[in-house]
């Protein structure tokens, strides 16, 4: 289950092992499956916790009796750690829901099937970051499943109260956060919980930053780089300023500080507008959507997140494994129904015409209908930086990044320092679990 913000799942600091991305193309567990193709009927285990999703197993298992697919329910906090138990007992299932940041982990401890050759013929169906979140390191470890791609939802009406346009770049939203501070102390433009780093990740993505990237046989980490700093210092600016709330996102009261118009801009996704219908009764209509806000308007792009579906070391038929996945995840059948907020799957597609899939997923009660918000969505589909990358302790950094976030939002340190502590952190982690890395910068 998400929380309204937050996109960080359960496991997030789960410990990696030494059996990690030796080189930048290593991980998984060391055979080549590719090749081999399955002959009659099998019987696949997959463990997801989306709701809808056991509906289209039965479909395709009414459709494809020599590929039967037995559906677990793995919901709750410990699923990551289950999973890893499983597969090292040996009674892992073939495949099993994840985000982009716990393949890369699972991949970098040998946990996973490579499947580079099997998923070939699938990779055309994906745009380019999803392909990249189950490819950590260039070899690829599953299919994409959903995406979750980022645009601006905010206050239109108070916006025009307050005499400010809806920003198109960051220097906009810090622009129109000192201006409307300047008619009313207590309204914030922005929201940053001091559990949730996210909104870093973010800001580094949209300027181009890249904090893990494959170069030969090692990884560059650019925690410090020009553009990642750059993001930095728009959060800075932010916390100098004192322009953003600080509602926490475990909080179930946190909707009424956008609701009652104490914070009046969200960068939000595909997953979080559900939420708007129930838990946004006060300003129902007064919400208006827009493109993210971009650091260079000539090469604007945004930022999201991304689920999978990874194929688990001992998978006896990972062909027929990202057959079921990919069928799941990008046949029109499919997609029809887990993209309709009747399947409450909450699934947005990771493919690259989503056009077919965007209307009914707009409450448009909430808006005020005076922008295009099947076009924003759209296009906040089409501009997710193809340049991120997850790396093979980006689950643990994440978590060391979760202890500096909340000092820098009590202003205890800044933005910057703890960025250069960051890289400091990942490359000694790296190194000392047998991962060539160097610094980018």
């Amino acid at each position: 289950m998400h929380t309204f913000r937050s996109r960080v799942l359960a496991g997030a600091a789960t410990a990696l092992s030494i059996s990690l991305l030796v080189t930048a193309c290593g991980g998984g567990d060391g055979t080549d499956s590719s090749a081999k193709t399955t002959k009659g009927k099998v019987r696949l285990e997959f463990w997801s916790w989306s709701e809808g999703i056991e509906t289209q197993v039965e479909v395709w298992n009414k459709e494809h009796p020599d590929t039967q697919v037995k559906y677990v329910n793995a919901a709750g906090d410990t699923v990551y750690q289950k999973l890893r138990a499983a597969v090292n007992a040996g009674t892992a299932p073939c495949l099993s829901k994840m985000d982009g940041m716990n393949l890369a982990n699972f991949a970098a401890d040998g946990l996973l099937t490579d499947i580079t050759k099997i998923a070939a013929p699938y990779k055309s169906r994906y745009t380019t970051p999803a392909w990249n979140a189950v490819s950590p390191g260039g070899a690829t470890y599953g299919i994409p499943t959903g995406s979750s791609p980022l645009f601006t939802a905010y206050r239109a009406d108070l916006f025009q109260k307050y005499g400010v346009k809806a920003p198109t770049t960051w220097d906009d939203v810090i622009a129109a956060g000192k201006a409307v501070q300047k008619k009313d102390r207590n309204v914030k433009i922005f929201n940053m919980a001091g559990e949730d780093p996210s909104t870093l990740v973010d800001l580094s993505w949209q300027a181009g930053a890249q904090w893990y990237k494959v170069a030969g046989d090692h990884w560059e980490i650019g925690f410090t780089s020009p553009d990642a700093l750059k993001a930095g210092d728009i959060v800075q600016q932010l916390v100098d300023n004192n322009l953003a709330s600080n509602a926490s996102y475990a909080d179930p009261g946190v909707f009424k500080t956008w609701d009652l118009g104490k914070t009046i801009l969200m960068t939000t996704s595909t997953w979080q507008l559900p939420i708007y219908d129930t838990n946004f009764p006060k300003s129902k209509g007064k919400w208006q959507l827009a493109d993210a806000p971009v650091f260079d308007p000539a090469k604007p792009q945004t930022s999201s997140n991304f689920d999978v579906t990874a194929v688990l070391k001992g998978c006896k038929y990972p062909d027929r494994a990202a057959e079921f996945a990919a069928w799941l995840s990008s046949s029109k059948e499919s997609l029809t129904t887990l993209t309709d907020p009747a399947s409450k799957s909450g699934l947005f597609p990771a493919v690259k015409d989503v056009s077919p899939y965007v209307d009914k997923i707009i409450p448009t009660e909430m808006f005020n209908g005076k922008s295009d918000s099947a076009q924003v969505i759209t296009t906040a589909a089409s501009r997710v930086g193809e340049q991120w990358q997850y790396g093979p302790d980006y689950a643990a950094m994440y978590s060391e990044m979760q202890k500096q976030w909340g000092k820098v939002m009590k202003k205890e340190t800044t933005v910057k320092d703890m960025l250069t502590h960051l890289q400091d952190w990942t490359l000694a982690d790296l190194k000392a679990k047998g991962v060539k890395a160097v610094a980018s910068n």
